[in-house]
C-alpha cells in the first residue's frame, strides 16, 4: 500500500514538473502569443457582433459559413479567445517564478570567482580592516549598493548597480496582467455595437435604452488635385442630435469623428454616413403597398411581390456623367442616381445605374423608381469599464520594457582573502544581459580599483 502511495505521489510530481517545464518554456509562450495575435487579427478583419444576414449579404457564401460556424463573429467573447488569454497568464506566472525571478534576482551566495568570465584579482597591501574599508569606500563613492554576508567565516560583498532595474521584466509582466484584467472586465460587463439613424428619426441603444434623435447631418468633401486627377476626399462629417439617457433628460449633442459623446458611460462615435433611398414600386402604373415601405440603406434588399425576384440597393452615385451614363468622380449629390442589382432567387441577374426620379422597367408590368434620398448617420457605441485598467496596464508594460531594455543591472562579487599585510581582492561581474555587454565597463572598474591609493 505504501509503495502504491509513493508511486502515485511520484506520478503526480512528475506530471506537475512536466507542466511547469512546458509552461515555463519560452517557445511555448511565444506560440501562445502568436495564436492570440492571430485571433485578435481575425477580430479586426471580420466584422463583429452582426446578425447572420449581414454576413450572408456582405461575405462570400463559403466565408460567411466559416464565420458563423466557427463563431468568428464574436471572437473576443469566444471560449478560445478567453482560454488563450488564460493560458498566457498561466505561462507568464510560471515563467516568472521559475525563470525570471531566479535569473533576475539571484540569491546572495558565494561564487567561484575564476569560473565567471568577467573576473580579476588585485593584490593590495595594508591592514585587513583598512583594505576592506578602502574597497567598500571605492564602490560606495561610485553609487554602488553594497551588501555584506558571511559564509563559513569568510566575508563576501555583493555590489549592485541599478539592482532595482532587475525587476523590469516583472513590471512588464504586471502590466500585461493589468491589461488582461481590463480586457476581462470588458468581456464580462462591457459591450459594443453600431446603429444607423435617418435624419429626422430616432434610434435606441438596446443595452441602456438611451435614444439618439438625428436632427441634422452635415459633411464636407474637398476636391484634392493629385497626379492621377482630382480626388474628392471627406474632410469632416458631423451629426447634430438630441441624446436622451437614463435620466430622461434630452441633451443637444454634436458628434464628430474622434469626438465621441458620452451618455450613461457609453461612448457614441461618429463612424460613417450614407444615403438612404425611398423607392416606389409600381405594377401597371399603380403603386404597390408593401416593401420597400421606407428608405433603405446601401446593401439592403427587398422582394418583388408575387415573383422570385429581389432588388438590392448597392450604392449611391452623387454625380452621373451624362455623356457616358456612368458614375462621375464627384460623390456630392449634384445629379444623383443609384446602383441596383436584381436577383432571381440567389442568382444575380445584373446591375444597373438608375438616375434619381427615373423609372426602371422590371418587366411583367413592374417598374421601380428611386424617388428621393435621405442622409443617415452611422454610429458606433462602446461601453468599456476596463479601459482605464488597460491604459494603466499599457503604461506599466511600457515602463517595464524601458527598464529592461535601457538599464543594465550589474552585480559584482567581491571577496578579500590573504593574511598579514598581503591581501588579494577577488572580483567577478555578472549582468542580466550576458558578459560581453559589460566587458569594457568591468575593465574600467578593475583599473580604477588598482589605481586606488594604498595605505603605507
Amino acid at each position: 500500500m505504501e509503495a502504491l502511495r509513493r508511486n502515485a505521489l511520484g506520478g503526480v510530481k512528475e506530471l506537475v514538473d512536466e507542466f511547469l517545464i512546458l509552461f515555463a518554456n519560452v517557445l511555448f509562450a511565444v506560440s501562445l502569443f502568436a495564436v492570440w495575435g492571430v485571433l485578435t487579427l481575425i477580430g479586426v478583419i471580420v466584422d463583429q457582433n452582426k446578425g447572420a444576414d449581414f454576413y450572408w449579404q456582405n461575405y462570400t457564401p463559403m466565408l460567411a459559413r466559416v464565420v458563423l460556424r466557427l463563431h468568428l463573429d464574436n471572437i473576443y467573447h469566444s471560449p478560445a479567445y478567453i482560454g488563450i488569454i488564460g493560458l498566457i497568464l498561466i505561462s507568464m506566472t510560471v515563467a516568472t517564478f521559475r525563470r525570471v525571478i531566479p535569473a533576475r534576482l539571484p540569491a546572495l551566495r558565494p561564487v567561484k570567482i575564476d569560473k565567471i568570465p568577467l573576473n580579476a584579482s588585485i593584490a593590495v597591501e595594508g591592514d585587513e580592516q583598512d583594505v576592506r574599508a578602502r574597497v567598500q569606500s571605492f564602490f560606495a563613492e561610485r553609487g554602488w549598493q553594497i551588501r555584506k554576508r558571511e559564509f563559513g567565516g569568510e566575508e563576501w560583498s555583493f555590489v549592485d548597480k541599478h539592482n532595482w532595474a532587475r525587476r523590469g521584466v516583472l513590471v512588464a509582466h504586471v502590466g500585461f496582467v493589468i491589461i488582461a484584467a481590463g480586457t476581462t472586465i470588458y468581456w464580462a460587463t462591457g459591450y459594443s455595437g453600431q446603429f444607423a439613424v435617418l435624419s429626422g428619426t430616432t434610434a435606441t441603444i438596446p443595452q441602456t435604452g438611451a435614444t439618439v434623435a438625428l436632427k441634422q447631418f452635415g459633411y464636407q468633401i474637398e476636391p484634392v488635385v493629385t497626379k492621377s486627377g482630382i480626388v474628392y476626399q471627406p474632410i469632416d462629417y458631423v451629426s447634430h442630435a438630441i441624446v436622451t439617457g437614463k435620466d430622461g433628460v434630452a441633451h443637444d449633442a454634436v458628434i464628430r469623428v474622434n469626438q465621441p459623446y458620452d451618455v450613461d458611460g457609453v461612448k457614441v462615435y461618429q463612424a460613417t454616413y450614407g444615403f438612404a433611398i425611398t423607392f416606389v414600386l409600381t405594377k401597371d402604373g399603380h403603386a404597390i403597398a408593401g416593401p420597400p415601405s421606407g428608405p433603405i440603406k446601401e446593401g439592403e434588399a427587398f422582394d418583388i411581390p408575387g415573383t422570385s425576384r429581389a432588388i438590392q440597393y448597392r450604392s449611391f452615385v452623387g454625380t452621373i456623367d451624362r455623356r457616358t451614363g456612368q458614375s462621375g468622380p464627384d460623390p456630392r449629390p449634384n445629379d444623383p442616381g443609384v446602383v441596383i442589382e436584381a436577383f432571381d432567387a440567389d442568382a444575380p441577374l445584373g446591375d444597373v445605374l438608375v438616375p434619381l426620379g427615373a423609372a426602371l422597367n422590371l418587366g411583367a408590368g413592374y417598374a421601380l423608381t428611386p424617388q428621393k434620398y435621405t442622409l443617415y448617420s452611422g454610429f458606433q457605441y462602446r461601453y468599456d469599464p476596463g479601459i482605464s485598467l488597460v491604459l494603466i496596464g499599457a503604461c506599466v508594460l511600457v515602463l517595464g520594457l524601458c527598464i529592461s531594455f535601457y538599464l543594465l543591472p550589474a552585480r559584482l562579487y567581491v571577496v578579500v582573502t590573504g593574511a598579514g599585510r598581503s591581501w588579494n581582492v577577488g572580483i567577478a561581474a555578472t549582468t542580466v544581459k550576458g558578459y560581453d555587454i559589460f566587458e569594457d565597463r568591468f575593465r574600467e572598474i578593475v583599473e580604477a580599483l588598482r589605481r586606488t591609493p594604498q595605505a603605507s
